[in-house]
Parts: structure tokens; sequence; C-alpha cells
């Protein structure tokens, strides 16, 4: 495993507060998965305000960039499009990379950590061996993996050491419109920019914040 990528959020999500905000959390998170055009062009446009006016983010996304979707937890069907995938294509659309590109599947599924338990969810390793890169286009420069949610970065960890195989020059960075803030009882605000770090500790995925 690479030992650390760079990663940045806007939204929050609690799966089990019991305030207002925890309960939009919710909403947002029903939404977003199911992956409807018109509300990923809407969060797109907010993540293009974000980026634009907070020093947060600054050179977090560059014009230039090669936007990876992160594939969802089965192969994907014929005809059938990731939410990651929708959100890569409306960040472009907003300016925010040069291209979407899904060189990134999934070649066997893994057991969605949403619905397993705590010695059944996947591991860094079984992610990554579910992956599979194609790389046909030229070397880019600088990749952002795209997700819709991240929980302790495993996901997008393993994506970013496969994806760092392939090019291993490319500056790799990560992006997830929503983080889970784990067993808090209340979050303040739903929008709630971060930037941070996930990184390779004791054999697991650590994000920091």
């Amino acid at each position: 495993m690479i030992r650390n990528v760079a990663f940045a959020s806007c939204y929050v999500y609690s799966p089990g507060g019991t305030c207002a905000i925890c309960e939009r959390s919710r909403l947002l998170r029903t939404l977003l998965k199911a992956g409807d055009a018109n509300f990923m062009l809407k969060y797109a446009f907010r993540v293009r305000q974000q980026a634009t006016e907070l020093p947060l983010f600054a050179g977090f996304f560059g014009a230039t960039d090669v936007l990876v979707p992160v594939p969802g937890s089965a192969p994907r069907g014929a005809g059938t499009l990731w939410v990651a995938e929708h959100l890569a294509a409306a960040l472009v659309r907003e300016g925010l990379g040069r291209t979407a590109w899904t060189g990134l599947h999934r070649v066997r599924a893994v057991r969605k950590s949403a619905t397993a338990g705590a010695g059944e969810r996947p591991t860094v390793f079984s992610h990554y061996e579910s992956f599979e890169m194609q790389p046909s286009l030229p070397a880019p420069d600088a990749i952002v993996l795209i997700d819709d949610i991240v929980t302790k970065g495993r996901t997008l960890l393993a994506a970013a050491t496969r994806v760092h195989e392939a090019f291993p020059r490319a500056q790799i960075r990560a992006f997830a419109l929503v983080r889970t803030m784990g067993l808090v009882p209340s979050v303040a605000q739903l929008l709630d920019p971060c930037r941070g770090e996930i990184r390779w500790k004791a054999g697991d995925a650590q994000r920091n914040p």
C-alpha cells in the first residue's frame, strides 16, 4: 500500500446522531446514493463554490486534472453508471478537472461496509485485490479519485495504490463529497469542508480528520 493520500470533503454524514442536522445528513446520503443527475449537478456547483472561495481548497483541484471515479462495491453491469461516475462528470462540467476517466474497475464484489458487521467489513487489501486498472490514456500529471462517501478511507487508499501502480509519476489526491462522522450524537452543520489525509497505519486505513 502507498503510505498516504491527501483528501478533501465538503459535507458530513452522521449515521446515528439524533439532531435535526443529523437527519438532514442522512437524507443527503440517500439522495446521493440514488445517483440523480440533477442532484449531482447541484452539489458539484456547490463544490466549485467552495473550491473557489475557500483558501482551504487552494490548489486541490486543477483544470488539467484527470478525475477517476471510484467504483461501487460490485462490478458494473452493462449500461449502468457508478454514483461516483455521475459526480465526477458533474465536477468536470464545473471546471474542476479536464476529464473523467473510468479506468479503475471492480473485478469482483466486496461486502458493503454499511451492511456488514464489525468483523465483516472489507479490508484495504480486499478492496485492493478487487480493483483492476486499464491504463489506456497518456500518463496524467495529476489524478483526483472521486467518491461519494468516505468513512475510514479503506476504499480510497486501496484505489490510490492501484492508480499509483499504473501511473507512478502522477500526483494522486482523493475527494469525497460526504464524510462519515462515526457515532457522534450530533453535528453542528451539514456543509463542513475539510482537507486532510488518509494514511496506512497498523495494517489499516486511518482518516484525519
